[in-house]
């Protein structure tokens, strides 16, 4: 039967001939490769052997590829072209009779978290560390490595986090990971092996990493309040949890900053506890109108667990994230991470090293900054303009912002009418566990430009006006 082929040049192609089923040779290679089109395992535009080589791989005279081929071009599926390429032009069977899918149509303007510009990845800057990584890098550094990550990374990590960030980071206490998402199901994963049982998160908060992940592991997800200062500690009274999950710089959704006063209860109630403290540093280089928040991992790094990541810097697709672990929790995170996957991609670790020691990470935030300082502006003019019922808040740093609604405004029923008004954009309930709280909306305006911001926020004002006739 036919396999797949190994690659795109047409070098190889798999293929079983039984020479004593009596069958022509050429016959079983036409239907092989017939069988592979039809199934998808060889797909359109696959370019297969030169007849003479293939030939020569199957043990035929070059007589029986040809007639092979010449058949299959006759049926219309391969296509012979200048060069002596034969080329796969039909589409697989399945492929060609089923229908299209129905998909829903792309929102005019998507004011989704989540989405980042990553038009502007410095890829010149980037390039450059990559380069400087290959010329560089120990031969030893391409096998396989510790659990942790790449020791150039450590150094440039710790060095960058200790001076913007104000943790107490060292090199030794830094785990790699594939962005946020696998840090915190790393962290999840020691928790349940230690015999956790509970997990504490702000109420509202983000629900597409940790708690899934927790819940597949048994461990119960609890919700603690938020206000305008953060989470609220007047909740801890009770609070029986094994770890707390925090965004202490800009609390995500509400971009609450949590007060000094409520830092210190929380690292009092932790160590009380015995529990660990996550922090989840998620976009704190993007600051515009307020002094930078240092992390609270710098006032009890025996305590918390700092998570960060290039992906709101960067771009998400890099797929780098970091963690700074109280010593106690190293090896076994990274054990963890060894077992996951056998370690990140080596080169990608000592570019982003390259990168951090160069500067250019600097010069890039440096960079984004106004760009979106702008566009979180124009969004704060049009929403005061054409939608002043609407209280913003948490604006003075991040990638987003969160709109109070009034009490007669029905959340859920605006964002369907914005949606069809061609608007996407989330309501902040889907993320309260309680689901009972001030309804809102969540605008992420880093991927949209000016005039996408503007035209966005008009629409929904016509959205909105068309609700409150109804």
């Amino acid at each position: 039967m036919a396999g797949p082929r190994t690659n795109s040049t047409g070098e190889s192609l798999l293929v079983t001939l039984d020479r004593g089923s009596g069958e022509p040779l050429h016959r079983q290679l036409a239907a092989a490769v017939r069988d592979g089109v039809r199934s998808g395992r060889l797909r359109r535009g696959t370019t297969l052997p030169p007849t003479r080589r293939l030939a020569g791989e199957l043990g035929v005279s070059r007589g029986v590829v040809v007639e092979a081929y010449q058949q299959l071009v006759a049926e219309g599926y391969l296509t012979s072209r200048t060069g002596g390429y034969t080329e796969v032009v039909a589409a697989p069977a399945a492929q060609r009779a089923a229908a299209a899918p129905a998909t829903q149509p792309a929102p005019a303007v998507d004011f989704g978290y989540g989405r980042y510009d990553v038009a502007n990845f410095p890829r010149a800057a980037w390039l450059r560390s990559i380069r400087r990584a290959y010329a560089q890098a120990p031969n030893e550094r391409f096998g396989y490595l510790s659990g942790r990550g790449v020791p150039e990374l450590h150094e440039a990590l710790a060095d960058y986090l200790n001076r913007v960030r104000g943790t107490a980071a060292f090199p030794d206490t830094i785990v790699i990971s594939n962005g946020y998402a696998q840090g915190i199901a790393l962290l999840a994963q020691v928790l349940a092996a230690r015999g956790a049982r509970r997990v504490a998160v702000e109420d509202p908060s983000a629900d597409d990493d940790l708690r899934p992940m927790a819940r597949t592991l048994g461990l119960e997800i609890t919700g603690v309040p938020v206000d305008d200062d953060g989470i609220r500690t007047d909740a801890f009274d009770g609070l029986d949890a094994d770890a707390l999950v925090l965004t202490p710089t800009h609390q995500w959704p509400t971009g609450a900053v949590l007060s000094a006063q409520r830092r210190a209860a929380v690292l009092r109630w932790a160590a009380e506890r015995g529990a660990l403290v996550v922090e989840d540093d998620y976009d704190a280089e993007y600051r515009y109108d307020r002094s930078p928040v240092g992390a609270m991992q710098g006032l009890a790094p025996d305590l918390v667990a700092y998570s960060g990541t290039a992906s709101k810097t960067l771009a998400p697709g890099l797929r780098l994230g970091w963690l700074v672990l109280p010593r106690s929790w190293v090896d076994e995170v990274a054990e963890a991470k060894l077992l996951a996957d056998r370690g990140s991609p080596v080169l990608d670790q000592l570019a982003f090293a390259d990168f951090l020691a160069h500067g250019e990470f600097d010069r890039h935030l440096r960079r984004m900054r106004p760009v979106y300082r702008r566009r979180r502006d124009v969004l704060l003019a049009a929403l005061a303009a054409q939608l002043p019922e609407l209280e913003p808040a948490g604006i003075s740093a991040g990638l987003h912002l969160v709109t109070w609604l009034p009490a007669d405004v029905d959340e859920t029923a605006l964002v369907a009418a914005a949606a069809h008004r061609g608007v996407r954009v989330n309501g902040v309930t889907p993320y309260r566990l309680s689901r009972a709280g001030r309804g809102g909306l969540i605008f992420g305006y880093s991927a949209l430009n000016e005039r996408a911001v503007a035209d966005g926020v008009a629409r929904l004002a016509a959205a909105f006006a068309e609700l409150r006739r109804s």
